[in-house]
């Protein structure tokens, strides 16, 4: 937990200000019962009201400017833990948003999202506890003792007995409730991701009449969080009954030995009044540390798994001496290139080398598994390659800035992603100051014009979070305008045309011909009517390039493309 507070720099002030408001505060808290014991013993007792008036009076003061720190206190206290909590939070996302595909695969969606939210709320929580207690604590246990001695040395064996048993009674509950608390953060995780695929994949529950399996799963999940929740509770709630009785038993100690200290003449009425607000002090101070103590285990938890992330160096970096892309637009060529997948036993791709121009079509075409998906991945270096070269305008990918190489490019994903906002903000997802008449236009050519103004509002309908309010084929429409609109060198559809009916295929590809002329294209397609007219196509078979050249060159010379071709048609004329 420490590692974060390196986080805390720009606080740095207003931590200085809320320790000094606690640590006035402190200073009137012990002060306060020597004064009350003055009052009783120089002015009740003796019957002189003018003292009494006078100590009274001070005693108000101290009381309210203890107040008014301990007011001051809570607020910078609170200001201080919520713009750390907005700190941490946008170092995790800002980290996050660095990492490869193959990081995101490796600690989950669902627990960034734990570790981003809540996660974050118990580091919060208990840093306002620190920062509150660190100083108060020990401040007012420390001077509890020392006043305690003052009032009177012999009572105060009742606190060197009561205190090293308080810290062993804090000390074996906490002992099995730390690592408790961290699998409650586990269980946690566990249960988001199963609400996660519950709520995503709905209509697949509903589809195959999974309802009642996914409730049980989530029930499984559920309860078991909650049985380790009450288990970790029922141990800490055991902490409060043992404090007060120890608080109990020491004082009537204190009011026991006192009454005969006083029946002795050796101690006076007030002096017991003081010494028992000071022990209630020391023993209330502990508990509070205990309290502490109760937070800190999930806090710990929770911050280390917030610094699993933050460590996590991202496999994808720029170079120190990254260089710009030369004035050639939209050149790809691939050299010899090889991909494996962390823990693959084989490459996703082996050796492969070809060249892509700006104005002409390279199609990818192959069976499922053939690594079409991954070859496009690697062109704006979502991952990084084994061995070889990608060279966009004939600089290596991993020599060029990665903000810089992916303003190049218009990406249209296998799977249609879209944002909640409405279908102008979507659009413009691409290029963010796009005028009208340019989102207009590259929904126009997207064939998308037709259905967005079908919809209540146009193009400020709003999209559903997911696009769930849209058909397949629509939110593959808006992907194709979100890249049409950025007019990039390079355009990069990644089976986009999957959802569509062929006429309006048709119709989409006779317009996108007109927008791309200049520009480098890449089609990964299934059919094969889609990419029939390329410039070149590419035939991956289990990470090979098996063919390259157009349709007629392929028919001759390669099997596989001829396999997948006889299928389709054959397919097409039962149909």
């Amino acid at each position: 937990m420490l590692k974060l507070f390196r986080f805390l720099k720009p606080y740095r002030l207003s931590i200085a200000a809320v320790f000094i408001l606690v640590f006035l505060q402190s200073l009137s808290s012990v002060y306060l019962p020597s004064l009350m014991a003055d009052i009783v013993d120089q002015g009740i007792v003796k019957g002189d009201t003018a003292y009494i008036i006078s100590a009274g009076g001070i005693m108000l003061l101290v009381a309210i400017g203890g107040t008014v720190c301990a007011v001051g206190a809570s607020l910078y206290s609170s200001k201080v833990a919520v713009g750390f909590g907005q700190l941490i939070r946008g170092k995790l996302f800002t980290h996050v948003e660095k990492f490869s595909l193959h990081e995101f695969d490796k600690v989950g969606t669902a627990s960034l999202i734990t570790r981003t939210t809540n996660d974050t709320n118990q580091i919060q929580q208990v840093l306002i506890i620190i920062l509150r207690l660190m100083v108060a604590a020990p401040l007012m246990c420390i001077g509890g003792i020392i006043m305690a001695f003052i009032e009177d040395v012999q009572l105060s064996w009742i606190l060197v007995a009561s205190i090293p048993v308080l810290i062993l009674v804090i000390a074996v509950i906490m002992g099995k409730a730390i690592p408790l608390f961290r699998l409650v953060q586990v269980k946690l995780d566990k249960l988001n991701l199963v609400l996660d695929e519950g709520l995503t994949g709905v209509r697949v529950i509903r589809s195959f009449d999974r309802t009642n399996y996914e409730v049980e799963r989530f029930d499984a999940a559920n309860l078991d969080l909650t049985n380790l929740s009450i288990k970790v509770n029922q141990i800490v709630a055991g902490l409060m009954p043992f404090m007060m009785l120890i608080l109990n038993v020491a004082t009537i100690a204190i009011l026991w030995f006192g009454s005969i200290r006083i029946n002795e003449g050796a101690m006076q009425i007030g002096a017991l009044m003081a010494f028992l607000q000071y022990a209630m002090q020391i023993l209330f101070s502990l508990l509070m540390v205990s309290m502490m103590f109760i937070m800190l285990p999930r806090a710990s938890a929770s911050a280390d798994r917030i610094n699993e992330v933050l460590a996590i160096e991202p496999e994808i970096n720029d170079t120190a001496q990254v260089q710009e892309a030369n004035d050639q637009r939209g050149y790809v060529e691939f050299e010899d290139v090889t991909f494996s997948y962390p823990g693959a036993e084989r490459p996703a791709l082996s050796h492969i080398s070809f060249t892509a121009r700006p104005g002409e079509v390279t199609a990818i075409i192959g069976g499922t598994g053939a690594g079409k998906s991954t070859l496009i991945s690697l062109i704006p270096r979502f991952y990084d390659i084994d061995s070889g070269k990608v060279k966009v305008d004939d600089v290596d990918v991993r020599e060029i800035a990665q903000t810089h190489l992916r303003e190049k490019m218009g990406f249209v994903p296998q799977k249609a992603v879209l944002f909640s906002g409405t279908v102008a903000e979507n659009i413009r997802y691409g290029k963010e100051d796009a005028s009208e008449l340019e989102m207009r236009h590259a929904a126009d050519t997207a064939q998308a014009t037709e259905f967005i103004t079908n919809m209540a509002d146009g193009f400020d309908s709003e999209i559903a979070q997911g696009g769930t309010n849209l058909s397949g084929g629509q939110k593959q429409r808006l992907s194709i305008a979100r890249a049409l609109v950025r007019k990039p060198e390079i355009y990069i559809f990644d089976d986009s045309f999957s959802a569509l009916d062929f006429k309006t295929d048709a119709k989409l590809r006779a317009a996108l011909k007109k927008e791309i002329q200049t520009s480098t294209v890449f089609i990964v397609a299934q059919r094969v009517s889609t990419i029939m007219d390329a410039d070149q196509i590419l035939v991956l078979d289990e990470g090979q390039l098996v063919g390259i050249g157009k349709h007629r060159e392929l028919m001759d010379s390669c099997k596989v493309y001829r396999e997948i071709v006889f299928s389709q048609l054959a397919a097409e004329e039962i149909a």
